[in-house]
């Protein structure tokens, strides 16, 4: 085998044992260690030169991107994620008649998906939806993020945060995270409009939360980002205005 090719091949196996033990950090060392050798293969995009090796480095070179692709979303960097993502791309698009299809390729089309929607890139959405095939619309993971695009844009927002319950892969867990809190952003922005007040009770329910500790987590987090200091008030009466994310929550409840 070519040396160059067993000395990624080597560096790979260690990067998945420490994938698999959790240890990150090390994933991110050795990511970037095989990025850096990735560039010796000229068979790879954008060159795609034809060498001896040219399948196996193709092919070892978009395992290395997906798992690349999925780290991101484990420690949570959505640049990473766009990143590892737009390098990834070729190997689906220009390489796809060279290489057998991946078994990953619509779970990460997937994920990307709904990386656009969280990122309310509607527009770039629509896009990279137009470019799959009949086959790729059918496949569970992309159908999650089409059917949780239209209950979003249709305002149910209830679907969305009960489509958590039937996720694809656990990978989209921290997808569907970011959602829910867009979703409440949202669903506080139309109660600015339509409230001038509103009980604890009827703020839990509408903002969707199952709790009131949730409620006040939620208030935390957003005055936290707004860099607004939260001051008390009654426990009884939440004012809508002050939990949107323009004017967004200078509250705490008692």
């Amino acid at each position: 085998m070519d040396p160059k090719i067993t000395e990624v091949s080597q560096a790979f196996e260690r990067f998945k044992a420490a994938f698999v033990r959790n240890d990150f950090d090390k994933c991110s060392e050795l990511l970037s260690q095989l990025k850096v050798l990735l560039t010796k293969f000229k068979s790879l995009p954008p060159l795609f030169e034809e060498t001896p090796n040219a399948i196996h480095e193709l092919t070892l070179a978009r395992d290395i991107y997906e798992h690349a692709v999925v780290l991101s979303v484990k420690i949570e960097d959505l640049d990473a994620f766009e990143r590892d993502f737009f390098q990834l791309k070729p190997y689906y698009t220009d390489a796809c008649g060279r290489l057998p299809q991946s078994p990953q390729e619509y779970l990460i089309l997937g994920l990307n998906l709904l990386r656009l929607l969280v990122q309310n890139r509607i527009a770039e959405f629509h896009t990279e939806l137009e470019l799959l095939s009949a086959i790729a619309l059918e496949n569970p993971c992309i159908k999650h993020a089409v059917e949780l695009e239209q209950s979003f844009m249709e305002g149910a927002y209830n679907r969305v945060l009960s489509a958590r319950k039937t996720l694809p892969h656990e990978t989209y867990d921290y997808f569907m995270d970011l959602l829910a809190k867009t979703v409440r952003d949202e669903i506080a922005g139309c109660n600015e409009k339509a409230y001038d007040s509103l009980s604890v009770n009827d703020a839990q329910q509408i903002l969707l939360f199952s709790s009131d500790q949730e409620l006040v987590e939620y208030i935390k987090v957003v005055s936290a980002l707004q860099h607004i200091a939260p001051y008390t008030i009654p426990t009884d009466t939440l004012p809508c205005f002050k939990i949107v994310p323009k004017t967004l929550p200078h509250i705490l409840l008692c």
